[in-house]
């Protein structure tokens, strides 16, 4: 099955079918069917694989935590993060049938007459991961050192935002390193690895600014919050212009300082009785592999010698 494409307007709708297009035909990405659901064949996952490799190598030296996380976590542990205040609109849970014959039977004739049978599914308490990292600060218990502790998170996320914009997926994969600890480490977390992230994505020979940047808050409270994370300089983006001079450059990594926010959901306090910090360096690992596929062809072989020892193609 395949996804209809949209009457293309504007020269950046054109680039976005353009891009999808190739990628669909050179055999990069398999369309499943859903806006912004796709698989991957081998080609991109070794350019992902790639990436990943030097993405992890580059950290290195934070000596992290490795945790590695299933693509759902219990309602009781998202509730804490708040998500669902901030971003209800891309938020989705897992639902199971719960019935017995009588319900199985209902839920078959209305299947058979083409009818809407998901209702007759109930919700789990279970939420699809909005974010990989969001289970790391249930783990670390009440105290961190002084010190703090990092970790290298890497897992599925998903985000109800369904586009044929190739870079705007609903089912991701993130690498995140993630610091919790004192209000300074967890700035110096963020603000000294900038310029090491923009390095290493420079270094795959794609154009980077980073740009300060706000995260997509719902409704009218959430355009306070956006201007508040800008004017706090909470956030800043990886930008790169995989459309070219069409349109504004797309995030394909970011850097994040969310201050008290988890420490305060999660009851989590450093050595000296202050409620911790957390910063997290995160890397869109989908958004890199097609910005390089956008950047240099859809043969990895052809790519620029440099950019392919940078990612030991």
């Amino acid at each position: 099955m395949t996804v209809t494409e949209p009457t293309t307007d504007t020269a950046l709708d054109r680039a976005r079918a353009a891009l999808r297009s190739t990628l669909l035909a050179d055999g990069i990405l398999i369309d499943l069917g859903s806006p912004g659901l796709y698989g991957r064949t081998g080609v991109f996952d070794r350019v992902a694989t790639a990436v990943d490799a030097a993405a992890v190598a580059t950290m290195a030296p934070l000596d992290a935590e490795v945790l590695r996380f299933p693509p759902v976590e219990p309602l009781a542990a998202f509730e804490r993060t708040d998500y669902i205040a901030s971003f209800p609109d891309l938020a989705a849970s897992v639902s199971v049938f719960t019935g017995g014959d009588r319900e199985h039977r209902a839920l078959l004739a209305a299947r058979e007459r083409g009818d809407r049978w998901e209702g007759f599914l109930e919700p789990a308490d279970l939420m699809l991961a909005p974010a990989v990292c969001h289970p790391v600060y249930g783990l670390v218990g009440d105290t961190v050192p002084q010190a703090g502790r990092s970790f290298d998170v890497l897992g599925d996320s998903f985000r109800r935002e369904p586009s044929l914009d190739p870079m705007r997926m609903q089912a991701f994969h993130m690498h995140e390193f993630v610091h919790i600890g004192t209000p300074a480490a967890a700035r110096a977390h963020r603000d000294e690895h900038v310029p090491v992230m923009r390095a290493l994505l420079e270094g795959f020979g794609l154009a980077i600014d980073v740009v300060p940047a706000n995260d997509p808050f719902f409704g009218r409270v959430g355009t306070v919050m956006a201007r508040n994370q800008i004017e706090q300089s909470l956030k800043s983006e990886f930008v790169t212009p995989v459309y070219g001079d069409v349109g504004e450059p797309t995030a394909i990594s970011s850097a994040n300082l969310h201050e008290d926010h988890f420490g305060r959901a999660f009851g989590i306090r450093t050595a000296d009785g202050e409620v911790a910090h957390s910063a997290c360096l995160a890397f869109g690992l989908e958004r890199i592999t097609i910005a390089l596929f956008a950047a240099h062809g859809t043969d990895p072989d052809a790519w620029p010698l440099t950019v392919r020892r940078a990612l030991a193609l």
